[in-house]
């Protein structure tokens, strides 16, 4: 009988050599809706590739309706018009991914990316078009790239309607797409361009409301899911400029807000695949996010749908490389991992299982551990688990870059690849953002 914690370790183990090996997972996500896979890092190609292999079974196996990634809706749509080859879209998906011209670019213009929706439009291509599986972003980010979308929808399908986008693109307009520009403005002129935003939002969302009763047009949804950007997109950056969670809560609020409206817009029997990292999928009360106040995707959409199934998975790894920058908007490079911070997670997966692969699959979560005069198991333990955001500096990782977590309370199933290698970016490049997110950084 096992009698140590790394024997424990040991025992819990699934090995991952192929794709049967994910078996169990796939068992254990059954007839679930909302399948919430994660990454410790943005720059990772492994967690990328296992989150490849799962969710084309995930779609072949199981019909799920979307992939819906942490990513801008605008961009994200371009990639889900080519993927389920609508008219006049680009036949490469890589050809829409090496467009991506937001920072951190990498994210999704990546090779990895680019053989997952090249595989992905292959399979719809052998489907009718009511059932193709789509490809959606979630963030809230694209506030002029949203508006511009909006714009160009109604002047081609609603004419009485340019006037009021104009003048919601007019107050935005002294800015120059400069979000902090914007939100130092509000602190002069409280309303900003909020009264403008809700008013477009709110024609947008009657008329998105008309043409899912007529047709279901994914147009019209997609011109009043720009506008929820929009909206979204003005609390975020008012929140960004104080300190506290509320900044943190409106972006993965309207992440889950966005997963919710999909899920209607695919009907009663659809289900859902989200990519994003593991600060956004890990449920946010396993872990010190929620001393502070914070939420999360994960914790919402277990809050809001467990009972029609959540699984969460999350990742983690020892050490190898990854592609972030030092600084925000900064060029990207391929940068050492260095070993896990002793006494963390990743360093005990490590000592009990070096050079491995595996997946462990935790009991049902119940944020019930057991009592203090009882053993308790290494998953219901809270330790510190890596996070690395696009802004990585190795040298200090020891600062801020592990979350105190519960294992088992966090996911329902983790994936532990002891060494791990840097994605490929399509195009590697700087630019000029100002969507920092501070904690951990830029996830």
């Amino acid at each position: 009988m096992p009698d140590t914690e790394q024997d424990r370790m040991r025992t819990a183990a699934l090995p991952l050599t192929d794709q049967t090996s994910l078996d169990p997972l796939v068992d254990r996500i059954g007839d679930a809706r909302y399948v919430l896979l994660g990454e410790a890092s943005h720059g990772t190609a492994d967690y990328y590739q296992v989150r490849d292999v799962l969710t084309r079974r995930l779609i072949e196996e199981k019909g799920f309706s979307f992939v819906a990634v942490e990513g801008d809706w605008p961009d994200c749509q371009a990639v889900h018009c080519s993927v389920v080859a609508a008219p006049d879209a680009p036949e490469d998906p890589q050809e829409v991914l090496a467009g991506f011209r937001r920072w951190p670019t990498w994210m999704w213009a990546n090779t990895d990316v680019a053989a997952f929706t090249r595989w992905l439009r292959r399979h719809n291509e052998q489907l009718p078009p009511e059932r193709r599986v789509g490809f959606f972003g979630l963030d809230v980010y694209s506030l002029w790239e949203s508006l511009h979308a909006v714009l160009d929808h109604v002047r081609e399908h609603d004419p009485d309607r340019v006037e009021q986008a104009l003048e919601t693109y007019r107050c935005f307009e002294p800015y120059a797409e400069d979000p902090q520009a914007y939100a130092l403005a509000t602190r002069y002129l409280p309303e900003g361009c909020e009264p403008q935003v809700i008013s477009l939002l709110t024609e947008l969302r009657r008329r998105a409301a008309g043409a899912a009763a007529l047709d279901g047009s994914l147009a019209d949804f997609a011109a009043r899911q720009n506008a929820e950007v929009l909206a979204g997109a003005d609390r975020y950056y008012r929140a960004m400029l104080d300190s506290g969670p509320e900044s943190w809560n409106i972006r993965d609020r309207h992440m889950v807000d966005t997963l919710d409206r999909l899920l209607e817009h695919y009907g009663p029997d659809a289900k859902a695949v989200v990519w994003a990292h593991n600060t956004h999928v890990g449920d946010a009360r396993a872990t010190d996010m929620a001393d502070v106040g914070e939420v999360n995707i994960g914790q919402l959409v277990r809050e809001r749908h467990m009972g029609k199934g959540v699984v969460l998975v999350g990742f983690g790894s020892y050490s190898g490389t990854v592609i972030a920058a030092d600084t925000w908007g900064d060029v990207p490079r391929i940068m050492n991992v260095p070993p896990a911070r002793t006494g963390s997670l990743e360093d005990l997966l490590h000592r009990a299982l070096p050079d491995e692969r595996t997946l462990f699959v935790f009991p049902h979560v119940q944020f019930q551990r057991p009592p203090s005069s009882g053993r308790r198991e290494w998953f219901h333990e809270e330790r510190g688990h890596r996070a690395i955001g696009v802004v990585y500096r190795p040298e200090y990782e020891w600062v801020g870059h592990y979350v105190p977590t519960v294992l088992a309370e966090r996911y329902d199933a983790f994936c532990y690849l002891d060494r791990t290698r840097a994605l490929t970016p399509l195009h590697p490049m700087a630019a000029e953002s100002a969507e920092e997110q501070t904690w951990p950084a830029g996830v």
